[in-house]
């Protein structure tokens, strides 16, 4: 089928946001200030009755709807996108009901919860002709991308080895303390940076995994592991390890270790905070800052450009359906207690300094009714 462009040619493109919990609050919305070449907050979804009426005079949204009324939504004319900001479980049905409606698709990560899942979202953008992206804010960042360029460079000799830890305290009745099986816990929500880090540092796929759990006698983790540790085998003898959790102190750095020198970030993976770089080559470190910066206006920007101009995102479907896959292969792992193979998967295309687009900081803007997972401000 052929693709659905935006009408008019370079109009903006104009977003629903469905789901109006933190992140959508504290990055999204707000973000669209940053997006207004090429982009327009037009609609938003919730069931919350206060968040519908107290955001849309925030930020002049005229079209409100509930969950209810999403099918409402997606006739809207005045839509042309949604960005789906909803549990993880609830991705595909309402990524697959826009499709069906021939809206364009920037979905959070994870995808989706299973492989199956992300296939459907995928099959459908290809059905009805409408364009799906993954929302990797980090593929768009530039403290990550001179990462990125720095280890293709080969400025620390062959990368050999990826190391990652990210870590956060999440309050009692977060729906991330879900179970896995609906897209709970700290790999889908936190540990899929660190995986997605090691492939775009590596530039490769991880071809075997083997993984943990350890959980202490903690409530909130009835349903979750407190924590996962999970080793990725990667093409020509390559490692990768990382360890994610919701029961530690806030912490989130990477290193990539080569053979003539290491890279670390640290902190790697904040939207809310700057980020560093220390490079150490012959045993000689040099540093380098990054500011903060709003990593979510470049998403909505790049999305954007690419429905006008009808060209396939990157991040796409398929590169949330390549996290995902790994994800599933993890928690495969650690319920068999053995390593776990994993087919093959050719993914082409990789974020590269190209990308990096750089919008000025958001300030944290007044929440209503949501906190963040670690109920901090």
């Amino acid at each position: 089928m052929a693709r659905k462009s935006a009408a008019g040619g370079r109009r903006k493109i104009r977003y629903a946001v469905v789901g109006i919990g933190y992140i959508s609050q504290a990055a999204v919305l707000p973000a669209f200030e940053n997006a207004k070449r090429n982009s327009q907050l037009t609609a938003i979804v919730s069931d919350d009755p206060l968040k519908r009426d107290e955001l849309s005079k925030r930020y002049g949204v005229e079209h409100v709807y509930d969950y209810d009324g999403y099918a409402d939504c997606l006739a809207n004319e005045e839509v042309d996108a949604v960005y789906i900001a909803l549990p993880n479980h609830m991705h595909r049905e309402y990524a697959v009901r826009a499709a069906e409606a021939g809206k364009h698709i920037l979905c959070e990560k994870p995808l989706a919860v299973t492989e199956e899942e992300c296939d459907e979202m995928v099959s459908a953008v290809e059905r009805y002709g409408v364009r799906l992206m993954t929302a990797y804010r980090l593929h768009f960042d530039r403290a990550n991308l001179e990462a990125v360029e720095i280890v293709r460079s080969g400025r620390i000799g062959e990368a050999r080895l990826f190391d990652s830890v990210f870590t956060m305290q999440v309050q009692e009745g977060n729906y991330r303390l879900g179970s896995p099986e609906k897209g709970g816990g700290p790999v889908y929500d936190v540990g899929i940076y660190c995986i997605n880090a090691a492939r775009y540092l590596l530039r490769a796929e991880p071809s075997e995994v083997f993984a943990w759990s350890a959980t202490i006698g903690d409530k909130r983790f009835a349903e979750t592991p407190e924590m996962v540790s999970a080793i990725l085998r990667f093409p020509v003898e390559r490692l990768a390890a990382f360890t994610c959790s919701f029961g530690a102190a806030d912490s989130g750095w990477y290193q990539v270790g080569g053979t003539e020198g290491v890279l670390r970030m640290d902190p790697a993976y904040e939207y809310a905070a700057p980020l560093h770089h220390k490079l150490t080559v012959d045993g000689k470190a040099t540093k380098k800052s990054f500011p903060k910066r709003d990593q979510f206006g470049p998403e909505l920007v790049y999305f954007s450009d690419c429905i006008q101009k009808d060209r396939e995102p990157e991040p796409s479907g398929r590169e949330g359906l390549a996290d995902v896959r790994i994800i599933r292969a993890i928690h495969e792992s650690i319920e068999r207690g053995r390593p776990v193979t994993l087919p093959d998967f050719e993914r082409h295309r990789r974020p590269t300094l190209a990308q990096a687009d750089e919008k000025p900081p958001i300030e944290m803007p007044e929440l209503v009714n949501a906190e963040s997972p670690s109920g901090k401000s």
